[in-house]
């Protein structure tokens, strides 16, 4: 009889790491200072990210100069979709194509993304802030320091009021959590008290903003939090 040493591999597979924590980060965080804020929209497929930028567009772009630089893996659909909306003068609005998952080039290699946005601040030299939004990912796609100076990481109640309490680094560490779409969880039979108290407990003190764009569309309450990052993160 063959000795027994597990899976039949001599080793064992250890299980006990933190899901909640993310990966180490391979960039430095950049300094801040000459250039402009850099803010990350990242989460699931679907859940409302390029919907989120141009209610921002809307809201701050009279006030903030700014700009947007897109990320899909194969089209370049969010941007396309944010053009013809009109949220921006075309030329504010650059499209990256990862080619992989997304998380690939806002985390692991941010040249592609990094080059976009300092070919925004070449031909737009009063900007004040960038937003990169992400493609759609999983609850790890968090963004590195290196490219984002702060990052909100969307949710919507079509995934179910279970999204919040399964935690994962987008959930726990995103320096903002938007639930959105709240206007669609009686049609889904998601439980709001039960998706924004898990929220609130997988975050400790980090903030949580519900909403929905249908009923406030340029979404004051994000716009008003992105406003303030802005505000410290120029007089940094």
């Amino acid at each position: 009889m063959p000795p027994e040493h597990g899976h039949g591999h001599g080793h064992t597979h250890p299980v006990g790491f933190d899901p909640t924590a993310a990966g180490p980060d391979p960039h430095a965080a950049a300094p801040q200072r000459g250039r402009p804020f850099r803010l990350g929209i990242g989460g699931p497929v679907g859940s409302g990210k390029t919907a989120l930028t141009a209610a921002l567009c809307r809201a701050l772009g009279q006030e903030i100069d700014l700009a947007v630089v897109t990320n899909d893996i194969y089209t370049t659909e969010d941007a396309d979709f944010l053009r013809k909306a009109g949220v921006l003068d075309v030329d504010r609005i650059e499209a990256v194509q990862t080619g992989a998952c997304p998380h690939t080039a806002i985390r692991d290699d941010i040249t592609a993304n990094l080059d976009a946005v300092d070919r925004l601040t070449d031909e737009h030299p009063g900007l004040e802030l960038v937003i990169v939004e992400s493609g759609g990912d999983n609850l790890t796609a968090v963004f590195s320091r290196g490219l984002a100076d702060r990052q909100i990481f969307v949710v919507d109640v079509a995934g179910g009021d279970k999204v919040p309490r399964k935690g994962g680094p987008g959930v726990t560490t995103a320096d903002l959590l938007v639930i959105n779409k709240i206007d669609l969880a009686e049609l889904v039979g998601a439980d709001m008290a039960v998706m924004t108290s898990d929220a609130h407990r997988m975050r400790g003190n980090l903030p949580v903003i519900t909403q929905s764009l249908t009923r406030t569309p340029n979404a004051p309450d994000v716009a008003a939090w992105v406003r303030e990052q802005v505000k410290v993160g120029l007089g940094a």
